[in-house]
């Protein structure tokens, strides 16, 4: 069966530039005008992947993301953000929202494609691993594979998919320097067509988010020409 993706992009011209690419790949797409209508055909019939654009007018990307995170059948669905906004902190807030890549226009239709294709290989791979319960502690800090839970000093930590991810293999291996490129493998795969510098923006965003409960805890470090290690209770 096609994978369906939902298209969210007000520029028709642009959306049915993206129908035609992503039919010719094998997919499903089914584009809306508006953030509005994708949510409700989202909220209908769960889709493989979606594709937002954030600048729309009335509900904008950025806020539909958001909402639909909030569907628990949709909480494991990949999102790609389409804007023309451009800068990291822009991308920050993107993937805060619950993003899990964000494409610039001008943009590939190629590169696109192949990001879409990323996504969806990681989909089973995910699903997979989330079958079993398993929960990481250390100290204040616990997570819950199965809930998909968070939890610092007994308070709720809103995380992205990837973030949670991040965090999960962070904390499989505590007091261990984790490569960039096994993090960037392990949660984007091998085949991921983008930026390097995207893993860098998530630790980023959940690094501050666990500074924002713990601030005198620093729970990821930087190794310098290196990558990252979860610092573990001693």
């Amino acid at each position: 069966m096609k994978e369906k993706i939902i298209i969210a992009e007000d520029d028709e011209s642009i959306r049915s530039l993206l129908e035609v690419a992503l039919s010719s790949h094998g997919y499903c797409p089914v584009g809306f005008g508006s953030a509005k209508e994708a949510l409700a055909e989202i909220e209908t019939e769960a889709p493989d992947l979606v594709i937002f654009d954030i600048m729309m007018d009335g509900l904008d990307g950025l806020e539909a993301v958001r909402r639909m995170r909030q569907l628990e059948s949709c909480r494991h669905i990949p999102v790609i953000m389409l804007t023309a906004k451009d800068t990291e902190l822009d991308k920050i807030i993107g993937l805060d929202a619950g993003a899990d890549d964000y494409i610039t226009k001008p943009f590939s239709v190629l590169e696109l494609c192949a990001r879409v294709r990323a996504q969806l290989r990681r989909m089973p791979e995910q699903k997979d691993a989330s079958e079993a319960s398993v929960i990481h502690v250390s100290g204040a800090l616990s997570l819950n594979t199965e809930a998909r839970e968070v939890l610092l000093a007994g308070q709720a930590i809103e995380l992205t998919f990837k973030e949670f991810e991040l965090l999960k293999t962070l904390m499989a291996s505590p007091n261990r320097a984790l490569t960039r490129t096994e993090l960037f493998n392990q949660i984007w795969g091998d085949d991921y067509y983008g930026e390097t510098r995207t893993l860098d923006i998530h630790i980023g965003s959940l690094r501050q988010k666990l500074r924002d409960s713990a601030p005198d805890r620093d729970y990821i470090k930087t190794i310098r020409g290196v990558g990252y290690r979860f610092v573990g209770e001693e």
